[in-house]
């Protein structure tokens, strides 16, 4: 299976283990900042040199002998479970593409017609009950990771612990992972060891928040989108994501974590 997801500079002083909707794009680059001097220009999702990515065939090879020796300090990020699956909402369904077009073409026609939701009219503009279609999009998330139905589960709202569990199953070992939420902490750690052509001042580094304005603005107060039942679906499909990552579940409100990391805690129980 080799490591999916995984970026690692050129220079092979960092490896990260990519979590979708945790920053990715800011972490991208930063990393791409330190070997290149320059930010991309564009989405770092779309550049195809400049940094090492699992994707690109070539690259495997060098990620693969780099992460079973653990040469380089390898990292991840971690987002609250209520506002991760929120923001794959309004960004993924509610959404206009940064092509032009909804996310995975007939997706969103899909879940109007099965499930009920309404996105907002052809341009994610308009005014519709943004709870109730989230609540019925969470249905439609946890059928997808539940029974693979009516498709298999999306990336951006599979669980976290499956991405990160993916680099520790085959053979991989993280140095730090961090919150978004005290995201300049967390990454400031990850400078601090490693070696860099071009250092970073993350005060200085814009946030690349590359679904910034593809959909409609959240009306609501997070906690609002969640009642009984969907606090229920949340736990159902997240549990590993709240108990290994420190999230209180209590709480929709409280988007910051409660507790510290513990990675070996994370290794002994995602290395099934």
């Amino acid at each position: 299976m080799g490591f999916p997801g995984t970026w690692m500079t050129t220079s092979e002083s960092v490896v990260y283990r990519v979590v979708p909707k945790c920053a990715c794009s800011t972490i991208g680059q930063i990393m791409y900042f330190t070997d290149n001097g320059a930010f991309f220009d564009g989405d770092i999702h779309d550049a195809t040199e400049g940094m090492h990515k699992w994707a690109f065939d070539d690259s495997q090879p060098i990620i693969t002998r780099n992460v079973k020796a653990h040469d380089s300090f390898a990292f991840t990020c971690v987002r609250n479970p209520y506002t991760r699956i929120l923001s794959s909402f309004f960004d993924k369904i509610c959404g206009i593409q940064r092509n032009g077009r909804r996310y995975r073409g007939n997706l969103v026609p899909l879940l109007i017609q099965k499930y009920g939701i309404e996105v907002g009219g052809d341009d994610g503009k308009g005014e519709f009950d943004q709870i109730a279609s989230f609540r019925r999009f969470l249905l439609f998330a946890r059928d997808t990771i539940r029974w693979r139905k009516p498709m298999d589960p999306d990336i951006h709202w599979s669980a976290m612990s499956g991405h990160v569990g993916t680099f520790v199953a085959n053979g991989g070992r993280y140095d730090h992972i961090f919150w978004t939420e005290k995201f300049n902490d967390g990454m400031q750690t990850v400078l601090d060891n490693i070696e860099m052509a071009y250092p970073v001042d993350l005060k200085d580094v814009p946030r690349f928040n590359e679904s910034e304005g593809h959909g409609p603005k959240r009306a609501h107060p997070v906690e609002e989108y969640f009642d009984d039942l969907s606090m229920h679906l949340v736990y159902e499909i997240y549990k590993r994501d709240f108990e290994l990552f420190k999230y209180d579940f209590e709480n929709p409100a409280n988007k910051m974590p409660v507790g510290e990391i513990d990675l070996d805690e994370v290794h002994a129980k995602l290395g099934d």
